[in-house]
């Protein structure tokens, strides 16, 4: 099969809130979703606490009805990339501020319990049945307890969803073929955007982004594995982003560089591929990269595989 055609190829991207899906390998998910695979957004939490950080929509009625507000945003978001969406339901933690940080809310989604939220995400594979899985690192991308708790049920899902003799009540089993994480931050991107700005006489938002970067994070670069080439969807996720009003502001970092100047300067989106039950040769130019994509839609074949009892899990980059 060629890549204009991935009918056939599920795959299954993990968030935390709604947004995160628009700023995080958004344009891999468009191009994917264009070329007729599958793609289901999975959006933790609902945002209830999340800020409203752009300026115009800090109005009467949208802070008291956030929820709502943010179930709209999400799916005008999910129809400007194309791809499916559903809610896991929890209650989102919010940003714990303060030295010493304060408790996490009572019912969050953090303290949902890592196995509890691990079978949530089981059932959700065994019935949605995906070849790709897309996460958060052991960092989450940042540590929002939220995104923690994403990466910790992530790896607990990735594990047992496969083995028939876990709770089988979840499901038939089903073994994801890779698991990737998605590294939506690099901080040589945003210098090269920055740098850009700044030769042209603009100001430029990137700036307090990158001195507030934590040198904890360590080199992101050097942890990809996998650059998709995604321009062509880059306005897309720009819309996708617009959508998300109470959070996006227009004049801030993600949508302070044109797609045709990303697409200039930096044309495809990271990842890190952390677990494979197929051979994979890195680094690599698509998230399908290993699998027979041309066999998943006809009986046998990966689908097939994927289907094996505790399927074989391999070195990376072997």
């Amino acid at each position: 099969m060629h890549a204009d055609n991935l009918a056939g190829l599920k795959v299954l991207a993990i968030h935390a809130h709604p947004d995160d899906e628009s700023s995080k390998g958004a344009a891999t998910t468009a191009k994917y979703a264009a070329l007729g695979a599958d793609v289901l957004v999975l959006t933790c939490t609902g945002g209830e606490r999340g800020d409203i950080i752009n300026p115009a929509m800090d109005r009467p009625g949208v802070k008291e009805n956030m929820k709502a507000v943010r179930h709209e945003e999400m799916a005008q978001a999910a129809a400007a990339l194309g791809v499916q969406h559903t809610w896991l339901g929890y209650v989102d933690s919010g940003l714990p501020e303060g030295d010493p940080l304060p408790p996490l809310p009572e019912g969050c989604f953090a303290l949902a319990g890592d196995d509890h939220v691990a079978d949530r995400f089981i059932q959700i594979i065994r019935e949605f049945q995906p070849h790709v899985i897309i996460t958060y690192d052991e960092n989450g991308g940042y540590p929002h307890p939220d995104h923690l708790m994403v990466h910790r049920a992530s790896m607990l899902a990735w594990e047992r969803a496969g083995d028939p003799d876990y709770k089988p009540e979840l499901g038939e089993a089903w073994s994801p073929l890779k698991l990737y994480y998605s590294h939506g931050f690099v901080y040589q991107r945003m210098k090269l955007f920055h740098e850009h700005l700044i030769e042209q006489g603009k100001t430029s938002p990137y700036a307090w982004m990158m001195k507030r970067w934590d040198p904890n994070m360590g080199d992101i670069m050097a942890r990809v594995t996998t650059q998709v080439e995604c321009g062509d969807y880059f306005e897309q996720r720009d819309d996708a982003l617009r959508a998300h009003a109470t959070q996006i502001d227009p004049a801030g970092a993600f949508l302070a560089t044109p797609a045709s100047v990303q697409r200039e300067l930096w044309p495809t989106e990271e990842f890190e591929l952390a677990r494979t039950r197929v051979p994979a040769t890195l680094p690599e130019a698509e998230l399908w990269a290993g699998i027979d994509v041309a066999d998943l839609a006809a009986e046998g074949g990966v689908a097939k595989l994927a289907r094996t009892p505790r399927l074989e899990e391999l070195p990376v980059g072997e």
